[in-house]
């Protein structure tokens, strides 16, 4: 094909593989050492990815101030469907990373703990008992794969381990995001429980 014409053997091999992840994950983070390196050959060949995505309906949103590509598809493809307390969660993420975010220098990781989600989880008032084990662990799991968070320890039945927010959490949950999961909340509160198993919360 004339648009991976000069480009060595290898570089085609990697430029397949990393395609494939953006597709299975959605984001790439600077940040996380499990990507940093495709993130910069991302940006060493952004004006091939950025062609041979769009022909596939694909935008490549790449933002170097944070350090995040996300891959978005035009047609609305590829999304995953949240369950609400998944949406929640992922809200409390994004509220805990500004709140740490405002106590730490510009280039310093956001780390919090499974205790700070259930403070939170119960400062909003969505339930009067904390999230269970295994729906926590399901979002935890959830997140990770999309390259949101990483947790530092394994115990998630632990209040104290430990989980890094990549900054990937500001291009998932922009500032509509959290407004529009604010008034779902409200609603959930008021006694509207139709979408408490299904929410329409996606992640591209």
């Amino acid at each position: 094909m004339e648009l991976f014409e000069g480009m060595l053997q290898k570089d085609k091999d990697e430029f397949r593989r990393v395609c494939n992840k953006l597709m299975s994950i959605c984001f790439i983070c600077k940040q996380n050492e499990d990507t940093k390196s495709d993130y910069y050959f991302i940006l060493r060949h952004k004006a091939v990815f950025l062609r041979y995505l769009d022909v596939l309906g694909y935008t490549l949103e790449i933002n170097e101030e944070y350090g995040v590509i996300q891959l978005v598809n035009r047609e609305n493809y590829n999304h995953v469907h949240l369950k609400l307390y998944d949406s929640i969660i992922l809200l409390i993420l994004r509220i805990l990373y500004d709140e740490k975010k405002r106590e730490l220098s510009v280039s310093d990781e956001v780390i919090i703990n499974v205790g700070d989600i259930h403070e939170k989880f119960m400062s909003l008032k969505i339930r009067d008992k904390m999230i269970d084990k295994t729906t926590l662990r399901n979002a935890i799991s959830t997140f990770k794969r999309f390259q949101l968070i990483e947790t530092l320890d394994n115990d998630l039945s632990s209040e104290e381990t430990r989980i890094i927010i990549f900054d990937a959490i500001l291009m998932a949950v922009r500032v509509e995001d959290i407004k529009q999961t604010y008034e779902k909340l409200q609603n959930y509160k008021k006694g509207d429980k139709s979408n408490e198993e299904t929410d329409e919360s996606e992640t591209d």
